[in-house]
């Protein structure tokens, strides 16, 4: 299921980014998560951006992270705005999907939902995200954690 998301976010934002005749970008990176009441995570976390207006886009993104037997990983999709300013790219977005947790063989499904920024420093066809900021929301079997926070920071790829 997650591979067929994926599959679909990557088609989307090329669709969109195609059309229009505009950017995309792909971000790869190192994320550290801290789940409320659990323990401090470190993983990965990897997006699609595909702009359809100067300052407006889709993203899809996809992370993972793991500590103290316990993995969390989050599949997200949502608008993005941005400004393409000489050297840096500010940009906010709020993020919509699922989450899945696993403990000790034992996993749950749920709702995810994220709302953050942060920002790129480079010109070209690369460049460094600096810094990603993300609230998170949860909401498994009914239970709600919205004290939750996400930081990564990586490789941005633009086409």
């Amino acid at each position: 299921m997650r591979k067929l998301c994926f599959c679909l976010a990557i088609l989307m934002c090329s669709a969109v980014a195609a059309n229009a005749g505009t950017k995309a970008e792909i971000f790869g990176g190192y994320q550290f998560t801290r789940l409320d009441g659990g323990p401090n995570m470190n993983g990965w976390n990897g997006a699609v951006t595909g702009d359809f207006a100067h300052f407006l886009g889709v993203t899809a993104d996809f992370s993972g992270v793991y500590g103290s037997g316990l993995s969390f990983q989050t599949y997200t999709f949502g608008p993005e705005v941005h400004a393409h300013l000489p050297l840096i790219k500010p940009f906010a977005h709020a993020l919509f999907g699922g989450a899945r947790a696993s403990s000790g063989g034992v996993s749950s499904s749920g709702f995810d939902m994220m709302v953050g920024g942060g920002v790129d420093v480079g010109h070209g066809p690369l460049a460094f995200r600096v810094a990603q900021f993300d609230w998170m929301l949860t909401r498994f079997s009914g239970f709600t954690d919205h004290n939750n926070v996400r930081v990564s920071s990586g490789i941005v790829l633009r086409f």
